[in-house]
Formats: C-alpha cells, structure tokens, sequence
C-alpha cells in the first residue's frame, strides 16, 4: 500500500515514547538503526489462537490482524499510558498458505525444500495505538515484499536449520542473517522481510500527527 504523509505542523511538547510490542531482536535493531528511542513490552497474545478465530482471513490479513493485537494488548496496559505502541507481525504467504514460525526442524526443512528456487511474499502488518492525553486510537497499514530464493541443496538447507535461526522466523527464513545467502530477490522494501517497515512506521507516526524526524531530537523522551 502506498500513502504519502500529511502536512504536519510541528509536534507540541515533549515527543510520546515509543512501545514496541514485540520481543524480535531484529525490529528492535530496526528501530535503533533508525534513530528511534523506544522501550519493549511484550505482549500475552496467543498467535496460534488468534489465527485459528480467523480460519477465511488471507495471510495478509492474519499478518493485519496479529500486530493489531498485539498493539492493542500492550496499550491495555498501565505502562502504555501516554505513549505510542507499535505492533507488528510478518506471515509469509507461499502457495497461498499462510506460514509463519516453524517452531520445528522438521517443518522447517519441509518448508525450505519446497521454497527451493521458487518465490512468495512475505506480509508485515504494523499498528499503531495512540494512549497519549487519555485518548486511545489506533491505525494499521501494511507492507509486502515478494521474496525469491535460489536453489538450496538438501546438504544447504540441513545446515541452515540445524543453526537454529529458522525456527523463529516468520516462513522459515530471514534476510539480516544467515538465511541472505538464499535469497536471489526482493521486490519491495526489504525492511517489511526484517519484520518492520521504517517507511510504513513513518507513515502510521505522520496520521498521530508526529513526525519520524523528530525522534532523532537529543531530547527526545525514552
């Protein structure tokens, strides 16, 4: 999807914090690299459950749905109050099946032989709930990349996922890790493969009436 940010008049005030409702390594580092402060708090949310409610949602619409979730989860929370919470989750659609983590080897190893020179797209929905003045909204957008793999022998993929870094993962694979060495294309921003779009964030901040560059303040509040 694409949008282009409104007009914004500068944000009055010490900047909200942040929440990432999330306990991915690789958003946050995301997040960090972009110059955006903001604290972790990790959701209760039953992603199993959630998707098995939803058994006609697309995989873009589960992606949607969970990080909608999760956000909203985290902004229940007294912690939230005042502040702006992010959630996100990727699904990676192969064959039109939704696939998020693996969890197993074995499923892992299924799931690499058959992406084996072929392609799919990975979908990261992201919401964002505003606490700030006692007054809750939210907004999702998402992000879709299509991704492309190179051919990976049996021996390859063996090796892969006896390191362990699939089995957490979203489709079975990553890109920022040792999983980028099977990957022949991306088609689209591949900060949506990491798991979190900097451009989609921007986009989310810019309808709460903030502005991403403002984070990159000395002062900003963490």
């Amino acid at each position: 999807m694409t949008s282009t940010p409104s007009s914004l008049s500068p944000s009055p005030g010490p900047l909200a914090p942040l929440i990432l409702a999330s306990k991915s390594p690789a958003r946050t580092k995301l997040l960090a690299e972009a110059g955006i402060p903001h604290r972790i708090v990790v959701s209760a949310v039953d992603e199993n459950a959630i998707t098995a409610q939803h058994p006609e949602a697309s995989p873009a619409e589960i992606a949607l749905l969970l990080a909608r979730s999760k956000a909203e989860a985290v902004a229940s929370l007294p912690e939230a109050d005042g502040a702006l919470v992010l959630g996100c989750d990727s699904v990676f659609e192969f064959d039109g099946h939704a696939l998020g983590k693996p969890y197993t080897p074995d499923v892992a190893v299924e799931r690499l032989r058959a992406m084996s020179g072929r392609a799919g797209v990975l979908h990261t929905g992201h919401w964002l709930v505003d606490c700030r003045d006692g007054v809750v909204s939210s907004e999702g957008e998402l992000a879709s990349a299509g991704v492309e793999f190179t051919e990976m022998a049996d021996d390859e993929i063996a090796a892969y996922v006896a390191t362990g870094e699939p089995l957490h993962c979203a489709g079975s694979f990553t890109i920022d890790g040792l999983g980028g060495a099977f990957l022949a294309r991306v088609d689209g921003d591949p900060h949506t493969v990491v798991g979190l779009s900097v451009s989609t964030l921007r986009l989310l901040l810019s309808r709460a009436k903030v502005r991403i560059t403002d984070f990159w303040a000395p002062a900003v509040v963490r």
